[in-house]
C-alpha cells in the first residue's frame, strides 16, 4: 500500500478499519511498549542497588518525563514534514542505547543519563499517534486510539512478566533485554511498515516556538484547552499512582520486583481488553465524553481506597480489585481524551497536536513523580503507612478536579465530536 493508497483509506469513512499498515504500527507499538513495561517494575528495586531514596526516584522519573515533554511536539512536527516512519526509526533505536546505559549504570548519575536520553526518544508516542490517525477515518478514530491503548496494555502484560522472570538473573539483565528488544523492534519497523505521509523537501517548516509557548497558544481554542487540562490531571494523577505503586506493594504486602512485576501484567491484561475490546464499542453507544466522565470517576474511587488495602485488610483479592478499577478507569478516560483531541485538529496538523496533548502528559509525569517523591519520603527519608495514604490522597485530589473538567466538556460538547447523533 503506497502513500496515496494510505491517505485515500484514512479519508474514506467506510473503510476496513484493521488494514495492513494499522496492524503494523500497532505491532511496532506493542514491540516498543513491551520494552517499556519491562523497566517500569524494576525501578524502584533497581535504584536501592544506588541507595536512593523516594525522593531520589521521583527525581529520576521526573527527569525522563522533562525530556519526553520537551521533545515530544518536536518529533511530532518533524513527522508532520519528513515522515513518521524515519522518526519512529530514529527514536526506538535511542531507545535502546537508553536502556543499556541503564543496564549497565556504575552509580546514580549514570542512570539519570540513561532515562534523560532514554526521555528525549520517548517523545515517539506522538508519532505513533498520528501514523493511526493518518490511516483511520475521523469515524474509526475512537477504534485506532482504543487500538493504540490495546498495544499499551498487551506490552504491561508481556513487559512487566518478562521483568518478573529476568530479575532472577540478575536486576541489571531485563534492561539489557529490553535494550535488544528496541533495536529487534527498529530492524522490523525499517522493513516492513510503509510510510503514512509524502515526504515534501520544500515543504515549509513549522514555526520554531517554546514547549510552554506551544501549550500556552493552544490555550486559546476552549474545547481543546478542557481536554488538555483534563488529560494533565489525570496523566498527573495517574503517574503519581505508578511512581508510589511498588512502594505500596514492597511496604503494604512485602512484595519484590517478580511479584510486582507479575501484578502490572495482570493490570496490563485489563488494560488490554478494555481498550482494545470494550473502549471501541461502548465509545460507539456513549461517545467519548461520556467514557472520559465514567473512567475519571472509577480512577477517583480507586485512588481513594486502595491505600486502605493490605495483607490484613483486603489482602490479595482487594489487592486485585482496585487495580482492576485503576486499570479499567484509565482505559475509558485516556483514549476517549485522546481521541476527541484528534477529532478537534485538522488532518495536516494531526502530529503537532498529539504531540502538544503527550507534551501536556509529560510535563504531568514531571510534576506528578515529582510531588509523589516527596510525599512518599518520611523524616528518616523511609516510606510508611502515614505516606503512602497522604500520596494517593493528593492523586484522589488531582483525579476529582479531572473529574470536574470531565464533567463540563460532556455539558458543554459538540455532540458531533464524539460520534452521537
Amino acid at each position: 500500500m503506497n502513500n496515496e493508497e494510505i491517505a485515500n483509506t484514512a479519508a474514506d469513512g467506510d473503510e476496513k478499519f484493521l488494514s495492513k499498515p494499522l496492524m503494523i504500527i500497532f505491532v511496532t507499538i506493542f514491540i516498543d511498549l513491551v520494552g517499556f513495561g519491562i523497566v517500569i517494575p524494576l525501578l524502584p528495586f533497581y535504584v536501592k542497588e544506588f541507595q536512593a531514596t523516594p525522593v531520589d526516584f521521583g527525581l529520576l522519573m521526573s527527569s525522563y518525563s522533562l525530556m519526553q515533554f520537551v521533545f515530544s511536539p518536536i518529533w511530532g512536527a518533524l513527522s508532520d514534514r519528513y515522515g513518521r516512519r524515519p522518526i519512529l526509526f530514529l527514536t526506538i533505536i535511542g531507545a535502546g542505547i537508553g536502556n543499556l546505559m541503564v543496564g549497565f549504570a556504575g552509580g546514580l548519575w549514570m542512570l539519570y543519563a540513561g532515562r534523560i536520553f532514554a526521555g528525549v526518544m520517548a517523545g515517539n508516542l506522538s508519532t505513533a499517534q498520528a501514523y493511526i490517525a493518518d490511516v483511520t477515518s475521523r469515524a474509526n478514530r475512537a477504534k485506532g486510539m482504543g487500538l493504540f491503548g490495546m498495544a499499551f496494555g498487551l506490552g504491561f502484560i508481556l513487559g512487566p512478566a518478562l521483568a518478573g522472570v529476568l530479575s532472577k538473573f540478575g536486576i541489571y539483565v531485563p534492561f539489557l533485554f529490553a535494550a535488544g528488544l528496541s533495536f529487534a523492534n527498529a530492524t522490523l519497523l525499517y522493513f516492513i511498515l510503509p510510510e503514512s505521509r509524502h515526504y515534501d523537501p520544500d515543504a515549509p517548516a513549522a514555526k520554531r516556538a517554546g514547549r510552554i509557548s506551544e501549550l500556552l497558544e493552544t490555550l486559546k481554542e476552549p474545547r481543546f484547552r478542557t481536554l488538555m487540562t483534563e488529560y494533565f490531571l489525570l496523566v498527573a494523577a495517574f503517574s503519581i499512582m505508578t511512581t508510589a505503586f511498588a512502594y505500596y506493594t514492597m511496604f503494604n504486602f512485602g512484595f519484590d520486583a517478580e511479584r510486582t512485576g507479575y501484578l502490572l501484567a495482570y493490570v496490563g491484561f485489563l488494560a488490554a481488553i478494555s481498550q482494545g475490546v470494550l473502549f471501541g464499542v461502548f465509545a460507539k453507544k456513549f461517545g467519548e465524553a461520556w467514557l472520559a466522565v465514567i473512567g475519571s470517576l472509577m480512577l477517583v474511587i480507586s485512588l481513594f481506597a486502595v491505600p486502605f488495602i493490605d495483607s490484613a485488610h483486603g489482602g490479595i483479592l482487594g489487592l486485585l480489585g482496585g487495580t482492576a478499577l485503576f486499570a479499567i478507569g484509565n482505559s475509558m478516560a485516556s483514549p476517549a481524551l485522546t481521541s476527541l483531541a484528534s477529532k478537534s485538529a485538522d488532518e495536516l496538523s494531526q502530529g503537532k497536536t498529539m504531540g502538544i496533548l503527550q507534551s501536556a502528559a509529560s510535563l504531568a509525569r514531571v510534576v506528578g513523580p515529582l510531588l509523589c517523591g516527596f510525599l512518599l519520603n518520611n523524616a528518616v527519608s523511609q516510606v510508611d503507612a502515614n505516606s503512602l495514604m497522604r500520596t494517593f490522597w493528593t492523586a484522589t485530589a488531582i483525579m476529582c478536579l479531572a473529574l470536574i473538567f470531565a464533567v463540563y466538556y460532556l455539558a458543554k460538547r459538540p455532540v458531533s465530536m464524539d460520534g452521537l447523533a
